[in-house]
């Protein structure tokens, strides 16, 4: 595959880009316009499933396992698509993979709405995953060096790149259940619901794309392309990625963890009981703790240098898996959702601060890419085993318990962190 040295240029890209560089001036602003990224990335590619989970579940006879095994599959492409950014990025610019990772998303999307057979679904959420991860780290390295800008603000910045997440998260929960409903008698109705998804990441992408545009106008030249070289040849002295193993350990066990309740939290819920309306409100809670998140753990990532956020931030996550397993109670399922929207992203930015605070800026996509292939090995694993619990007697309740330890173990994990000496 062939990518272009500029991003995807039209003419209604070019009479938008014009008003989009004086809207990104701002370091809020782009921070919230690369969170676009973030928001076709994970919150649609990835979570968007959790709610079409029960719907393709019950239509196409799968066991929990083989449904688990679809974000599986999603995680083993964000794995591959991690392990290759270092030799894209010595070709393609970042912001080059930002916007074309979430083009082939958006396609990739569009294509699982197509077919029905186990494999092939499989296969289409393996190349999804591909894309995402170029979006996710490739809009967390242009986050990171947006902080390093604004050292100031830059918890904050990470922390709303990050949340962007959760637009994607309450898009899809505005969207998909009323999808679901309108197709309730159509076969296969679910694939409404994916082509629906496609064209909101198509949409997002294109927000993504005119910002683009304004930033290699306005600062890509201050903010990407003279750190670009550095960041993909590292220098001279290695990257000590083994000193960050306390953290990059605990990180692999919230990768296994947090996606066992976002894949199956929806499904447990319909066992519960709860409707349409309820799922709805569920996940939208969910998606706006996500987006809210920033600006509340943001003095907490610029403040510490060590494993400290990360450990606080998975025993919450565990909390809130465990709390719909405790009690039935609606209320409590709601406590969960924005306790666990408040947190789960805040995780993720944790390690991006961590990498920011103890390592040169030369070396910060090396350090990014190493969290981010722990975080998809974690990934990999959580959602087919939780599956396959939950396909035993203790159902669902029991997955979610074993994703609780799981985020545990990884806050035990991160606690043993510490901070690296800065080379001189």
């Amino acid at each position: 595959m062939t990518f272009s040295s500029k991003p995807p240029d039209t003419p209604a890209l070019a009479a938008l880009s014009s008003a989009a560089s004086r809207s990104v001036r701002s370091p809020l602003r782009m921070a919230l316009a690369l969170s676009m990224g973030a928001a076709v990335s994970l919150g649609i590619t990835r979570f968007a499933y959790g709610l079409l989970l029960p719907p393709m579940r019950a239509d196409l006879g799968w066991s929990y396992a083989l449904a688990g095994g679809m974000n599986t599959a999603n995680a083993f492409g964000y794995l591959m698509g991690a392990l290759v950014m270092p030799a894209l990025m010595r070709r393609v610019d970042p912001t080059r993979l930002l916007v074309w990772g979430a083009v082939l998303a958006s396609i990739f999307m569009a294509a699982s709405g197509f077919v029905e057979a186990a494999p092939a679904l499989l296969l289409q959420r393996w190349l999804a995953g591909v894309a995402s991860a170029w979006v996710f780290v490739a809009g967390g390295l242009l986050a990171a060096r947006l902080g390093a800008e604004h050292p100031t603000r830059a918890g904050l910045l990470l922390g709303i790149y990050y949340g962007g997440t959760g637009f994607g998260i309450l898009l899809s929960a505005l969207l998909v259940p009323p999808v679901l409903h309108a197709a309730a008698g159509v076969p296969h109705g679910w694939a409404w619901a994916w082509w629906m998804l496609a064209a909101v990441s198509a949409v997002a992408t294109m927000v993504l794309a005119v910002t683009v545009r304004a930033l290699d106008r306005n600062t890509a030249r201050r903010t990407t392309v003279p750190a670009n070289t550095a960041d993909v040849r590292a220098g001279p002295r290695p990257v000590p990625v083994r000193r960050f193993g306390w953290a990059l350990g605990g990180y692999t066990f919230f990768g296994a963890g947090y996606i066992g309740y976002m894949t199956f939290v929806i499904a447990l819920l319909r066992e519960q009981g709860a409707n349409a309306g309820g799922v709805t409100l569920f996940y939208s809670l969910l998606g706006v703790a996500c987006v809210t998140s920033s600006r509340l753990w943001a003095g907490l990532l610029d403040r510490y240098r060590d494993g400290r956020p990360q450990a606080l931030l998975n025993t919450l996550l565990g909390i809130a898996t465990l709390l719909p397993v405790l009690s039935t109670s609606w209320p409590v399922a709601l406590a969960s959702g924005v306790l666990f929207g408040a947190v789960f992203l805040s995780v993720v930015a944790s390690t991006t601060a961590l990498v920011r605070h103890n390592l040169p800026q030369a070396q910060w996509a090396t350090g990014i890419s190493a969290f981010t292939i722990a975080f998809a090995l974690g990934q990999i694993v959580g959602p087919t085993v939780a599956g396959w619990i939950s396909d035993g007697s203790g159902g669902l309740a029991r997955g979610l318990v074993v994703s609780a330890i799981t985020l545990w173990i990884g806050a035990a994990l991160a606690s043993r962190q510490k901070p690296l000496a800065m080379p001189t």
